[in-house]
């Protein structure tokens, strides 16, 4: 037997091994199809891919180990807050609509406790953002948190840099986590000057070879700041020069952001301090983190968290019970429309009822597969009456949830799998009618600047163009 037919038996049994784990990995059965086409079609990529990215490393032994770490630091300090806050008067009051649905699932879910008294405002692009998270670290008197997935050394990047640097030379704590592949390509140059201030920097699951493929799937999508445990922001703003419009390819950058004064905070802080201990095992109990706040406003928030360390999918099953729980209207806008089966099936179902169901989706592509999967959802979505928009002024990037007059939800988490299944994510749900009303009026606006998708003429869409819709589908669930 020659050499080449050595490697042909041992190529075939390495094969058949990897398709057997495949099967066994305990996936959903649209995953492990995905997974196998990609197996027979493109056998070498195909075995590369799910080795070190495809395994579902869910329940094993990193993740359990952080849900422990969370119970044991944060757990007894979350009870007191679920007492502090006041949520059950919130119940009592029986809400038929969709908040009394998913506020008591997120209680449940996520341990996530409904606050009362917060002050949240709505930030519609890049500028207004990051002015107001600039003017917070600036104003900072104790205690500086940053959680993102995605730093840049850009200009914007040397701003946040340089102020987080001189709060630190004044005295001041200053944690970062970032995420080890969001920030791949962030360099000692950045980092170095931050950490001689006294900045304290992790990475989130760093990648190291040769066993990177067991964390390269699960990455942390959070992005949260918060200063002295009384201003918070949470949204879909990275921190790079594109998210103010300054790339050429992708024009004007259209994101959405939140900033919240308030008890609301006090979860935001949760989530990094779970985080914070994970990466660095300094465990912060400490009541200065999580001061008194005094009469900010009378706005009802939900800070929840999801992530493979989640026991539920919880922001999976929020955005679930909204959209099959709604009454008058689901507006969605979000830059991925990859959805699993079951959100699928519910915003269908809601637009047959007769809902408003509208999604906001960008016009052009920043990640080409992922742009025809969204698009091979067009079809069975318009035939049963959603209406889908492209939006055509630049790229849309924010995640956006408006469920009737009083719910609404603002985060990271984006409708794909990879965000509700995968990655870590932070979502605001704000039980308002105020903000609501806001954010209905900010929505109406981009569909000014955007295009209705007409069913009559994607029916005659190029042949081409539904042949990479049905191959991008088929790799769906696994993107």
């Amino acid at each position: 037997m020659n050499i080449l037919n050595i490697f042909a038996v041992l190529f075939t049994i390495t094969t058949i091994l990897v398709s057997i784990l495949i099967i066994l990995d305990n996936r959903n059965p649209s995953r492990t199809v995905a997974w196998l086409l990609l197996l027979i079609f493109l056998p070498v990529v195909g075995m590369f891919f799910y080795l070190y990215i495809g395994q579902n490393h869910r329940k094993k032994r990193t993740f359990i180990k952080k849900r422990k770490q969370d119970y044991k630091v944060i757990h007894s300090l979350l009870h007191h807050q679920i007492a502090f806050t006041g949520y059950g008067e919130f119940l009592k009051k029986n809400f038929t609509d969709t908040r009394g649905k998913v506020a008591p699932l997120l209680l449940n879910n996520s341990e996530a406790p409904i606050t009362v008294n917060n002050e949240a405002t709505v930030l519609i692009n890049g500028y207004q953002t990051f002015r107001e998270m600039l003017k917070s670290i600036r104003d900072a008197k104790h205690h500086i948190h940053m959680e993102y997935f995605i730093i840049k050394d850009s200009d914007i990047g040397r701003r946040f840099q340089r102020a987080l640097i001189k709060k630190a030379e004044e005295g001041l704590e200053v944690r970062v986590i970032y995420d080890a592949v969001g920030c791949w390509h962030l360099k000692e140059n950045f980092l170095g000057p931050l950490r001689d201030a006294g900045v304290k920097l992790k990475p989130f699951l760093p990648v190291t070879l040769p066993f990177f493929g067991s964390r390269l799937n699960y990455r942390n999508h959070r992005k949260i700041l918060v200063v002295d445990g009384r201003i918070g922001f949470v949204g879909g703003l990275n921190i790079g020069d594109e998210y103010l419009g300054k790339n050429k390819k992708m024009g004007f950058w259209r994101d959405t952001h939140l900033k919240i004064e308030g008890e609301a905070v006090y979860l935001l802080q949760v989530i990094f301090l779970r985080d914070w201990f994970f990466v660095s095992k300094e465990e912060i109990e400490d009541a200065v983190y999580f001061p008194a706040q005094g009469n900010c406003g009378q706005q009802m928030i939900q800070v929840t968290s999801s992530g493979p360390d989640s026991y539920w999918e919880s922001i999976h099953q929020a955005y679930f019970a909204a959209i099959t729980t709604a009454n008058k209207r689901v507006f969605i806008t979000t830059p991925y429309l990859v959805p699993d089966e079951s959100i699928l099936m519910a915003l269908k179902t809601a637009a047959i009822r007769g809902v408003d169901v509208r999604i906001l989706l960008p016009g052009r592509p920043d990640h080409r597969t992922v742009f025809w999967a969204s698009k091979s959802h067009f079809l069975e979505l318009l035939e049963a009456g959603v209406k889908i928009y492209q939006y055509k002024k630049g790229f849309v990037h924010s995640k956006i949830f408006i469920v009737d007059d009083n719910f609404s939800s603002i985060g990271t988490a984006n409708l794909d799998i990879r965000s509700l299944q995968l990655n870590f994510e932070v979502n605001a749900f704000i039980y308002d009618e105020e903000l609501n009303k806001k954010l209905k009026k900010s929505f109406y606006q981009d569909i000014q600047q955007s295009k209705e998708v007409i069913l009559q003429q994607y029916r005659k869409r190029p042949v081409h163009h539904r042949f990479k819709e049905s191959i991008a589908r088929l790799f769906s669930p696994i993107l």
